[in-house]
């Protein structure tokens, strides 16, 4: 097991390679159709994308919680 304080990073290494795995494999599908070279194609796609999505949800991740944590705020002032 891992330290909790990996938590933040763990979820961001899991959640943009899940997310950047669905997107690509969709978009390489769209482009290219079913093929032979199809898995090859998709899995070349995702690795250059994840390795740009990772960095990039590590570094909006606190950003998004700020703003969730206002609109949260904002919301339950407001009475709803």
């Amino acid at each position: 097991m891992l330290p909790a304080r990996f938590a933040p990073a763990l979820f961001g290494l899991i959640l943009s390679g899940l997310m950047s795995l669905v997107v690509f494999g969709i978009s390489t599908i769209r482009a290219s159709g079913p093929g032979a070279d199809l898995l090859k194609v998709w899995m070349g796609a995702w690795l250059m994308a994840w390795l740009i999505a990772l960095p990039l949800v590590l570094l909006v991740a606190p950003i998004t919680r700020r703003i969730v944590q206002r609109l949260v705020s904002t919301w339950a002032e407001a009475g709803h």
